[in-house]
C-alpha cells in the first residue's frame, strides 16, 4: 500500500479508441483533461470529456445527543476558486499503487479502511469505479455524486440552460443525455440512486492556469448514488453510447458486480501478457484508426501525428515484438505517400491531410527498414504483397525527394537534402507563433542529413531497378555530409549549413540534432575518434539525467525554464529544455563508439537508463515526459505521456543494451513509495 511522494503525481488508463481517463494520485483534478469518461467519438478523434469525475463521502453513525446520527467523512477533494481546496478527503488517502490498475486506499479517522479501485476495459469507451472495506464492518454507507459536462477535451464548460439533467432510471441502470450532439451516459450500478440536480460552479484546475490557458469551469451533477459497504463491494459502471454494443450500453446489460467481474478477468488476462512496464506503457499509445491502427503521439491533448508515430513506432511495436501492428500501421500509411511526402497530421474535422514536415517521411523509411529486418527473423510476419507495397513507398519518398517536391526540399548537387521556405517549420523543432517560426532552420538541417543518407542506403538495398540510382546519391552524400558539416577544432557538428539556401554558410549553434549521426539510426555517419569526441561534448554542454537539452547554456536564447502562457512556452520549446526522447540517439552513439560491448552496455545502463527509468515514478507514472526543465531539478514539463519518450526508453532497454546473458533492467518491478 504506496503512494508515490508527490500527490500531483498523474496516472492514466486508457481504452484503445482515442479514450481514457486520468487524473491526480491526490485526486485533486488539475488539468481540464482529468476526467473518468473521456471517449472519442470518432476514434482517434474528436474527443469529448463526459464524466469529469466525483465527490464521494463515507456516512457512519455516530451517537450525539443520545441519539444516532450519519457522521459525514468525505475521501475526494476538489479545487475551486480562488485557490480553495474542499472538503478535506484528500488528507485521508493512506495508499496508492497503480498495477494492475489504479487503486486508493483511504483512512478514515476511526481507522476504517475504504480501497477503491478504477479499471478501463480496452476497445470500450467506459469506466469501472469499485469500493469496498479494507475489513469487515457494520453501518458503513457510500455516497457519490457524478460530476457531468460533455464539451471538446481542448475546452471548457460553463452553466447553462442548454444542458439536461433528465435521467432515465431502469433495473440496475441510470442513463443521461446532457446534450442531444453527444453520446448518452449509462451507469450499470449495484446502489441506489436519488435525483437532485446541481451546479458545481468555479472548478479550478491549477495545471491549466500555469500554463496560461483557461482553467475555470462549471460542472453539472445529476443526482447521488449510494451504496451499504457492510454489505459488499459498491460497483459503478459509466459508458458511453458511442456506438452500439459498447460495454453496458445495452437494454440487457448484465448485473453490475458480474460486469465489473467480467471486465477485470477480462483485463487480468490481457495486462499479464506484457512482460515489463515499459511494455505495458507502450500499450497505450496504439490505438484504433477507422478499421487500422494508429499511435497516439501524447496523453492528454495530443492525437496522431506522422513524425511521432514512425519515431515512437521503432520502440513501442517492433523493439517490443508486436510486429503485426507494426506491419498494418505502416501498410496504411503507405497509401498517403504524396509527391514523396507523408502527412504530419490529420487534423480533427478536416478531410485534407496536411504535409508540413521534411523529416516525417525519412523517419517512414527508417521505421520500415526496421520491420523489415526484423521480420526477416520471424517467417510468415510480413507477405510478399505487404513487402512489395512498403517498398514501393520508400522508393516513392526517394524519388520525390531527390527530384524536388514541396517547400524546397530536393536533392542539391551535393547529395545532400535541402528544404525550408519562409514562414514553414519543417524539421522537428516546429514551434511557431502566429507568424513568426521560431527555429526556421532553412537550408540543410543536421538530423534531416541523417535521416536523408540513411534513407538513401536503405534504398540502396532494396533491389529495386532504382537501388544503383540511390547507391551513387549515397555516396555522394556521404562524402559530402563530413566536409560539409564537420569542426574539426571543436570535434562536433553544424546544426545547419547552407542556411536560408546560402551556399556556404553555416550555423554553428549548439544543438542536439547532431546526435542522429552517431546514433538513433540503423546506420552511422561519424565513428571512431569523430563520434566519441562529438558524444564527449554532448554529454559535456547538453546532457541532463533526463535526456540532452536542446540547446546549450551559453548560446543565443537559450532558456533554463519551460513555463508561462502559450507565447512564453512555445517561444522556448526548443531554446533549452530537455528532450528525453533524443536519449535514445545519444545512449546508442555513446555505445557504439565504444564497440557496443558488454562492458559499454552496462555502463550505459547505469550512468544514463536508470536516471529515465526512476522517471517512470514521477509525473505521468508508468511514462516518459515530453519535456522537462533545462536546469536543475529538471523538472518534467509538457506532456506527462509522450509516445516517443517511451518508445525510446524501450528501444534502449530492449535492443540498444540488451546482452544476450541477462533480462532487460525493465523487468524489474516498479518502486513502492510509502505515503506522506
Amino acid at each position: 500500500m504506496g503512494t508515490p511522494t508527490d500527490p500531483r503525481a498523474e496516472w492514466l488508463e486508457t481504452d484503445g479508441l482515442g479514450g481514457f481517463a486520468s487524473g491526480t494520485v491526490g485526486g485533486v483534478r488539475t488539468r481540464r483533461y482529468h476526467a473518468l469518461l473521456l471517449v472519442s467519438q470518432s476514434p482517434p478523434t474528436h474527443r469529448v470529456v463526459l464524466v469529469n469525475g466525483f465527490d464521494a463521502w463515507i456516512e457512519i453513525p455516530t451517537r450525539r445527543a443520545g441519539q444516532a446520527v450519519p457522521e459525514r467523512v468525505p475521501i475526494t477533494s476538489q479545487r475551486y476558486t480562488p485557490d480553495v481546496t474542499h472538503p478535506d478527503g484528500a488528507q485521508r488517502l493512506a495508499g496508492f499503487v497503480r498495477e494492475p490498475w489504479p487503486r486508493w486506499t483511504f483512512r478514515l479517522p476511526d481507522g476504517t479502511e475504504v480501497v477503491q479501485e478504477l479499471v478501463v476495459p480496452r476497445d470500450a469507451p467506459a469506466a469501472a469505479l469499485s469500493w469496498r472495506l479494507g475489513a469487515p464492518r457494520d453501518g458503513v454507507t457510500l455516497v457519490m455524486r457524478p460530476f457531468f459536462t460533455g464539451r471538446d477535451t481542448h475546452a471548457t464548460h460553463h452553466e447553462n440552460p442548454s444542458f439536461r439533467f433528465d435521467a432515465d432510471v431502469a433495473d440496475g441502470g441510470v442513463a443521461w443525455r446532457p446534450y442531444e450532439t453527444l453520446p448518452a451516459v449509462v451507469a450499470r450500478t449495484n446502489g441506489s440512486y436519488t435525483h437532485d440536480p446541481q451546479w458545481y460552479r468555479n472548478v479550478q484546475y491549477d495545471e491549466e492556469r500555469a500554463r496560461g490557458l483557461d482553467f475555470v469551469e462549471d460542472v453539472a451533477s445529476p443526482g447521488v448514488f449510494r451504496w451499504d459497504l457492510s454489505r459488499g463491494e459498491a460497483v459503478w459502471i459509466v459508458s458511453a453510447a458511442v456506438a452500439p454494443g459498447a460495454a453496458g450500453t445495452g437494454a440487457a446489460a448484465p448485473d453490475a458486480a458480474e460486469e465489473l467481474a467480467r471486465i477485470r478477468r477480462a483485463e487480468q488476462r490481457r495486462r499479464r501478457r506484457f512482460p515489463t512496464r515499459l511494455h505495458r506503457a507502450a500499450d497505450q499509445y496504439l490505438v484504433r484508426r477507422g478499421d487500422g491502427e494508429t499511435i497516439i503521439a501524447g496523453y492528454p491533448w495530443f492525437s496522431d501525428w506522422g513524425r511521432d508515430t514512425f519515431i515512437a513506432l521503432r520502440g513501442l511495436c517492433i523493439a517490443a515484438g508486436r510486429l503485426d501492428e507494426a506491419r498494418r500501421i505502416l501498410v496504411e500509411w503507405a497509401g498517403h505517400v504524396s509527391e514523396g511526402m507523408l502527412p504530419n497530421l490529420f487534423p480533427e474535422g478536416g478531410t485534407t491531410p496536411e504535409y508540413n514536415a521534411v523529416d516525417a517521411s525519412l523517419w517512414y523509411v527508417v521505421a520500415v527498414h526496421d520491420l523489415l529486418t526484423a521480420a526477416a527473423r520471424k517467417p510468415r510476419a510480413i507477405t510478399e504483397r505487404e513487402r512489395g507495397r512498403l517498398l514501393a513507398a520508400v522508393d516513392a519518398i526517394l524519388t520525390g525527394y531527390a527530384n524536388g517536391t514541396r517547400f524546397g526540399i530536393r536533392a542539391d548537387a551535393d547529395g545532400l537534402l535541402a528544404a525550408g521556405a519562409p514562414g514553414l517549420q519543417l524539421t522537428w523543432m516546429d514551434a511557431k507563433i502566429g507568424d513568426w517560426v521560431v527555429t526556421p532552420r532553412a537550408g540543410k538541417p543536421v538530423e534531416v542529413q541523417a535521416l536523408w543518407l540513411n534513407a538513401l542506403r536503405i534504398g540502396s538495398n532494396s533491389g529495386a531497378e532504382s537501388s544503383g540510382r540511390w547507391r551513387e546519391l549515397f555516396d555522394r552524400g556521404a562524402a559530402s555530409f563530413r566536409q560539409r558539416f564537420w569542426r574539426e577544432a571543436e570535434g562536433c557538428l553544424y546544426d545547419v549549413v547552407d542556411v536560408d539556401h546560402r551556399p556556404g554558410t553555416a550555423d554553428a549553434t549548439f544543438r542536439p540534432n547532431q546526435l542522429l549521426a552517431v546514433g538513433g539510426l540503423p546506420f552511422p555517419l561519424l565513428e571512431g575518434i569523430d563520434a566519441w569526441r562529438l558524444l564527449d561534448a554532448v554529454e559535456a554542454r547538453l546532457w541532463t539525467p533526463l535526456g540532452p537539452r536542446s540547446l546549450a547554456p551559453g548560446e543565443r536564447g537559450y532558456t533554463a525554464r519551460y513555463e508561462g502562457g502559450v507565447f512564453a512556452r512555445d517561444s522556448v520549446y526548443h531554446q533549452g529544455p530537455v528532450w528525453p526522447w533524443l536519449a535514445g540517439a545519444f545512449v546508442e552513439g555513446w555505445v557504439r563508439a565504444r564497440g557496443s560491448t558488454v562492458q559499454a552496455k552496462r555502463e550505459a545502463r547505469g550512468r544514463f537508463l536508470t536516471p529515465l527509468l526512476e522517471h517512470l515514478e514521477q509525473a505521468g507514472l508508468g511514462h516518459v515526459s515530453e519535456l522537462a526543465d533545462a536546469d536543475a531539478p529538471f523538472t518534467p514539463r509538457g506532456c506527462p505521456f509522450q509516445a516517443w519518450s517511451v518508445g525510446e526508453l524501450l528501444r534502449l532497454d530492449a535492443v540498444v543494451l540488451r546482452e544476450d546473458d541477462g533480462p532487460p533492467l525493465a523487468t524489474r518491478r516498479p518502486a513502492v513509495h510509502a505515503a506522506r
